[in-house]
């Protein structure tokens, strides 16, 4: 009896040390982390057979299709993920080169709006249109002020917002303040789109190292510089593609970008050489606006 006697206190104390024992807190929540943006490399780009066949269309002018081989139309376009149902604002189009793949997209189940400065762009662009009209008949034309708060189409309606090589554009001059006219233009893509809504980004890409001055100059911009116009307005970066990558693009040229083609821009002095890098080094970034909520 002595034995399970002396047992039983030390089996009492361990119950009561058991009963006593402060339970564990729970482990913290903790939160989803986001999706990092995909990268898309040009090889495994799926191309669209709609926008395949804007760009094989021979109605395109010879000028047009010699550019292909340098700045992946097909590719590029389905990577942003236009689709050929969508509203499509397409920001300072220039000469038009993307629109002539753009317009002809929509046409049937979409709308194409492009935004272009006033005077003589919007002239130009005016008669772009009237001269094709079955490429361009129903394109629309939205003028846009640079710097100015501009409703491109009515709010919360736009599927992509699209704009190729113009963001040094937007940035100014070497004498205007900080970033420009370009926080405005991303206000304004930002509100124009749907929630869910694409921005597309091809641009000039300077290399990160560089003096940020050269933004202003010789049309190159930094991916980072970007970005941060992007988020700074709202925007999500959901993907990036090197599908307008050129390496043999150094960045360093005696009138900056415009000295490689198509516009070369020192003449026929030294063209052979910069017709051997070809088109500049680009970025292709896909921006989304975040869902409510997300």
């Amino acid at each position: 009896m002595r034995a399970l006697v002396a047992i039983m206190p030390l089996a009492a104390a361990v119950a009561t040390m058991a009963v006593a024992a402060p339970k564990k807190a729970p482990a913290p929540a903790v939160a989803p982390k986001k999706a990092a943006p995909t990268v898309a490399a040009a090889g495994h780009i799926k191309v669209d057979p709609a926008i395949a066949r804007a760009v094989a269309d021979p109605g395109r002018s010879a000028a047009d299709r010699a550019r292909d081989k340098y700045r992946h139309p097909a590719e590029t376009l389905s990577f942003f993920g236009l689709k050929p149902g969508m509203t499509v604002v397409e920001m300072l189009p220039g000469g038009g080169w993307y629109s002539a793949i753009l317009a002809p997209t929509l046409a049937a189940e979409g709308r194409y709006v492009a935004a272009v400065p006033p005077g003589k762009a919007t002239e130009s662009f005016n008669a772009l249109v009237a001269g094709d009209q079955p490429r361009y008949g129903k394109a629309a034309i939205v003028t846009y002020t640079p710097g100015q708060q501009t409703e491109l189409v009515p709010a919360g309606t736009a599927d992509m917002v699209l704009t190729f090589r113009n963001i040094h554009n937007l940035l100014g001059e070497p004498g205007q303040p900080g970033d420009g006219d370009a926080p405005q233009a991303f206000a304004d893509w930002f509100r124009a789109l749907k929630p869910g809504g694409t921005l597309g980004i091809e641009e000039h890409r300077l290399p990160e190292p560089s003096d940020a001055a050269l933004e202003k100059t010789n049309g190159y911009v930094k991916r980072s510089t970007v970005i941060r116009l992007a988020m700074a307005a709202g925007f999500r970066l959901e993907g990036a593609s090197d599908v307008n990558a050129n390496p043999k693009d150094d960045h360093d040229h005696p009138k900056g970008v415009w000295t490689l083609p198509p516009t070369f821009a020192l003449g026929d002095q030294d063209r052979a050489k910069y017709a051997a890098i070809g088109e500049s080094d680009r970025m292709t970034l896909r921006f989304v606006k975040p869902q409510a909520g997300g």
